[in-house]
């Protein structure tokens, strides 16, 4: 989810000073919120469950997409792009076929943090009963099953490695 958002978002920015000009100060504050704070106020609103763990590990997650998506597309050179007015590009065109392929290392790396930073979320999901993994870490460790913690433990960071060697392979391969 928070890559769904953030690429779109990360893009908008891109394109507009004035998008991000409005999204660089809510960035900001997201990043510098400690983890376990994002679920205060989701809780108060929608109780216990996996609701409140999804909304928080988004809101958690959403910044480096944002902040790379935008990145990466504001370094396409704009040699590169003059290049592709020159051929007659319409602005969707130079977004598809120039700006996005050109940013897609930066574009790969955000999405690889916000993966890794959901990842860091899910023990914390699971306190207040946000499922999977999180939950069966918690729950193991709050029962003194330690067999049951460390193994759902161990399947986070498994989980962990394989996504992150995942984005970073689709990074590097060519387009």
């Amino acid at each position: 989810i928070a890559v769904a958002l953030g690429i779109p978002l990360g893009i908008a920015a891109a394109r507009s000073d004035w998008v991000e000009f409005i999204l660089r100060p809510i960035l900001d504050f997201l990043q510098t919120i400690p983890q376990f704070v994002y679920l205060v106020p989701v809780i108060m609103l929608f109780n216990v469950g996996r609701v409140p763990g999804v909304i928080a590990s988004v809101l958690y997650a959403i910044p480096p997409v944002i902040r790379l998506t935008n990145l990466g597309i504001r370094q396409v050179s704009p040699n590169t792009l003059e290049a592709a007015d020159m051929f007659g590009s319409t602005a969707w065109q130079k977004l598809m076929k120039v700006q996005l392929p050109l940013a897609r290392p930066s574009i790969m790396a955000g999405i690889n943090q916000t993966v890794m930073m959901v990842l860091a979320m899910v023990i914390i999901a699971g306190l207040v009963g946000g499922g999977a993994l999180g939950y069966e870490a918690v729950t193991g460790l709050a029962k003194s099953q330690l067999g049951r913690g460390i193994e759902s433990g161990l399947a986070i960071v498994l989980l962990a490695v394989v996504l992150d060697r995942i984005t970073q392979a689709w990074g590097k391969s060519q387009t």
